[in-house]
């Protein structure tokens, strides 16, 4: 068995466990309000702003044992560069504040991923940083696309109007860089390394599904 396939069987779990989440499971089917989209847009623009200086402050650690993956990483970072700015041109065009999404941090439990993701980077095993990648890419795969729907008519927007190009660009996009990173995950045989993507994917999950929770986004919106 690949270790991509275990990979799948043993966080499936902690995905699925995400449709139980009742805010989650609410914004798949039924959308968010235009308040709580614009604060969960705000939490989405630090996870996308720090996306690239995880991977590269893993690069850094990787030695020649994970050369393929080093180098897969240089062109994940090219590749991604800059997208924070799409969501910053969403939040502006569903009438948030940008400079307040910059200037202000996201809500606890995505304060807590992200030092999460550094710290397994830095303290852990570096390819740890696989299991965030595969995460964020596997949620933006599968729920993507129907979230992006779901919001424009509850807020009633059409997708192509402006507001959800994060969203709606990446969950074509990710499902190709899941497939790409089957390949690259099958090249990992090293036991720490497999044991580190397997711990970074399932914190990753439940943290993610912490955003939706009382701590997360929702307490942004007023009232």
């Amino acid at each position: 068995m690949s270790f991509f396939i275990t990979l799948i069987e043993t966080t499936d779990a902690e995905r699925r466990s995400l449709e139980n989440i009742p805010k989650l499971h609410a914004m798949i089917n039924h959308g968010l309000s235009l308040g709580e989209y614009r604060a969960f847009l705000h939490d989405l623009y630090h996870i996308v702003w720090h996306f690239c200086p995880t991977m590269a402050a893993a690069a850094t650690r990787l030695d020649d044992r994970f050369r393929d993956v080093r180098y897969d990483l240089y062109r994940r970072i090219q590749e991604e560069q800059g997208h924070e700015s799409w969501v910053l041109e969403d939040i502006e065009a569903v009438g948030g504040d940008v400079a307040q999404a910059r200037a202000e941090p996201p809500s606890l439990p995505i304060q807590a991923m992200i030092a999460f993701n550094y710290h397994m980077a830095d303290r852990h095993h570096p390819c740890s940083v696989l299991g965030m990648l595969y995460m964020l890419e596997v949620v933006a795969s599968v729920y993507g696309g129907r979230v992006s729907d779901s919001i424009a008519q509850a807020i009633g927007r059409n997708v192509d109007d402006g507001g959800f190009r994060f969203l709606s660009s990446h969950a074509s996009m990710d499902a190709d860089h899941v497939a790409e990173m089957n390949i690259l995950i099958k090249t990992i045989q090293d036991s720490a390394a497999q044991e580190s993507i397997i711990q970074s994917t399932r914190v990753n999950f439940y943290q993610f599904g912490l955003m939706f929770g009382d701590g997360g986004f929702a307490t942004r919106v007023a009232g």
